[in-house]
């Protein structure tokens, strides 16, 4: 078997790894398999959103007449994920009520406030993982049958400690994330390298126009709704700053920026290195453009008690307070201009979670 490592495969030599999202999908299938079989395996294959297949090592196999459980190790790669190494579990049990039942066990966070992807009740599965999950199964599961996944992380509550989750209002336990199923490693002198190296080749490609968008969620808009070719499209997680300056200096004539809310109110707050560790304004920058809008000083307390800008979204438009994303929008343009020191097409995206405009704007 080739390892699943070479599959992966790695970016400016550091090893990319799995999301947690693609280690619950694969335990879930190889219980699956295992309950309706009744034989253990040792390996499971799983295909990623983007259409890689991984065939992943099982652990921790167990199989009855009623019942199939095992484990799937969490690989990042190089990435410094505090999940890295850590067991992710699934159990299957036939259920007399037909398809499928997806809970969360011991070690998976519950939603708790309105902001993130997941309604508060349920257990912090994503959608794109709950997707895959659930793809896989349905094609396996027999005609008329049932059956209840309970997905586990054995220590996620304890992990969980260390993480924004508790602050996110995710309680009891860690999310089951990941868009591509993919880990990219970040924040390293190898992967600014990488984004220098993508910003010459778009150069050199005869592109006269640039599209940077820190992840997926802008990458999934720009290709899906606004046709742009991937090779035109500069992703560059939390070096937003740098992937500026880069296009800058290689004299595009037009510069995208496209984010979520989130991403792009750091922007407008001076912080173009979007790592949390570098500062985190969201928050306070959305409920000062807010008052700025016209939002009462209550809606604007209100905006400070959200854990999320991206809570902020479904309340403003409640409120008839959209002005408020073109506002952060000019501010975003102000910034980056004052960054680069030159006069240039520049235009801004601010987008929701799932790839909805919220605010385009443009200079130039």
């Amino acid at each position: 078997m080739t390892s699943y490592r070479g599959v992966l495969g790695k970016i400016e030599g550091l090893q990319r790894g799995f999301t947690s999202g693609t280690a619950a999908q694969a335990a879930s299938k190889a219980a699956l398999l295992m309950l309706i079989s009744g034989d253990v395996i040792d390996e499971v294959s799983v295909t990623l959103k983007g259409g890689l297949t991984l065939v992943l090592p099982v652990t921790g196999q167990s199989v009855s007449e009623e019942s199939a459980s095992c484990g799937i190790f969490k690989d990042s790669g190089d990435d410094s994920d505090i999940t890295h190494g850590h067991e992710f579990c699934a159990e299957v049990c036939w259920s007399p009520i037909p398809g499928i039942e997806l809970l969360g066990g011991k070690g998976v966070g519950t939603v708790t406030k309105e902001g993130l992807p997941v309604k508060p009740g349920n257990p912090a599965i994503n959608p794109n993982p709950r997707r895959m999950i659930l793809k896989d199964l349905e094609a396996l599961l027999p005609e008329g049958k049932g059956i209840r996944l309970t997905i586990s992380i054995p220590d996620g509550e304890s992990l969980a400690r260390e993480t924004w989750n508790p602050r996110l209002g995710v309680t009891g336990g860690l999310s089951i994330i990941g868009t591509s199923g993919i880990i990219e490693p970040k924040s390293s002198k190898a992967y600014k390298a990488s984004i220098a190296l993508s910003a010459n080749v778009i150069k050199k490609s005869g592109n006269r126009e640039i599209y940077i968008t820190p992840g997926y969620v802008g990458e999934g808009y720009l290709e899906g709704k606004r046709g742009v070719e991937p090779h035109s499209i500069l992703k560059v997680g939390d070096h937003m700053g740098f992937a500026l300056d880069s296009a800058a200096a290689r004299d595009f004539e037009h510069i995208y920026y496209v984010g979520h809310i989130g991403k792009m109110a750091k922007i407008a707050s001076g912080i173009f290195n979007t790592h949390c560790k570098y500062g985190d304004a969201r928050l306070e920058t959305v409920a000062a453009f807010a008052a700025a809008a016209g939002a009462s000083q209550e809606e604007v307390l209100q905006l400070l008690q959200m854990k999320m800008a991206e809570a902020a979204v479904p309340f403003l438009q409640e409120k008839n307070l959209q002005a408020t994303f073109d506002l952060i929008n000019e501010r975003i343009i102000e910034r980056s201009l004052l960054r680069i020191k030159k006069e240039i097409v520049f235009t801004s995206v601010i987008l929701d979670l799932k790839g909805i405009v919220l605010s385009e704007l443009s200079h130039g």
